[in-house]
């Protein structure tokens, strides 16, 4: 359940607001929000389709969560780059985190480098034609999001509440292990923190959807919908896509129950290494291609 109600935020990231989107008093408000994160000039047709796809008559499609760190005086890099494929034929639903630091062909660049500097060099364009080649799947929709000041939803609901795996120090902070209550600044730092994590950068996406899904259960209390202009505005602020609000209405009525049934792929069998004196993560040749494979087929390609 948790899963699901992680991935239905990634979908209509409106959400946030509970039932309270369909009250009258607030309709006005919900699609002025969305019309404003839409970006018509991002592409609406992947190279790697003949046609755009149909929503309509529930036709398989793919969507991209980039989560993008950015800083002040700094373009910023896609720190988190998850990409869902939803199938309402099979009533299911794949995830697959993408680590931030692998080594493959920045696509526009000519040159090997790390996957999350696709954003740095060319934006949202290079990071989507960069993930399409390396997972060989087209990627219909993306949702950018602005990891850093979208944290300040946290401040919002009044903070959340965390199960913490391992203690640790960051950002001049304290993190006992155990469950602990994090503040907006609180929360960017648990979630950046990468080098004293065993894990390594997978335990840093693990944190990062620890936080997200506090946020979505803090958010959906009443006391936190009467915030809902809040909310938006934050959503307004710092969400990008190029989903348009017929499309959202479309995927909510024809690809609800798609959420019932998520398997999550990862990568595992890959290792770092350093090339140049500079970390990179190197992907396991046959585990790409089975998540290829999987991905391909679920969004009845092969």
């Amino acid at each position: 359940m948790a899963k699901k109600k992680i991935i239905w935020i990634t979908i209509i990231s409106c959400i946030l607001i509970g039932g309270i989107v369909y009250a009258a008093s607030i309709y006005n408000d919900v699609t002025t929000t969305i019309e404003t994160i839409h970006e018509p000039e991002i592409r609406k047709v992947s190279e790697l389709r003949t046609t755009e796809v149909e929503l309509v008559k529930k036709e398989p499609f793919s969507l991209l969560l980039l989560g993008v760190d950015e800083r002040e005086g700094d373009k910023g890099r896609s720190d988190t780059m998850i990409v869902l494929t939803v199938n309402p034929t099979t009533n299911s639903t794949k995830m697959v985190s993408i680590p931030r630091d692998t080594y493959t062909e920045i696509i526009g660049k000519d040159k090997l480098d790390k996957i999350n500097h696709a954003y740095a060099f060319g934006g949202i364009e290079m990071s989507l034609d960069s993930i399409e080649n390396l997972l060989n799947i087209p990627v219909d929709y993306i949702l950018q999001v602005n990891m850093e000041s979208f944290l300040e939803i946290v401040d919002i609901i009044g903070g959340v509440n965390v199960d913490n795996p391992s203690s640790f120090q960051e950002g001049g902070y304290t993190f006992k292990e155990g469950v602990i209550h994090l503040d907006g600044e609180q929360a960017l730092s648990y979630v950046r923190m990468r080098k004293e994590d065993p894990q390594g950068d997978f335990g840093r996406q693990s944190r990062q959807k620890q936080v997200l899904q506090a946020i979505i259960k803090e958010g959906a209390t009443i006391n936190n919908l009467w915030k809902y202009k809040e909310f938006l505005a934050s959503i307004q602020e710092n969400i990008r896509t190029n989903i348009t609000f017929e499309q959202m209405i479309d995927i909510q009525k024809g690809y609800k129950n798609a959420l019932d049934k998520i398997e999550t792929l990862s990568f595992e069998k890959g290792e770092g290494t350093r090339i140049d004196g500079i970390w990179y993560y190197l992907m396991d040749d046959q585990e790409l291609t089975n998540v290829s494979h999987q991905l391909r087929e679920h969004l009845e390609m092969e």
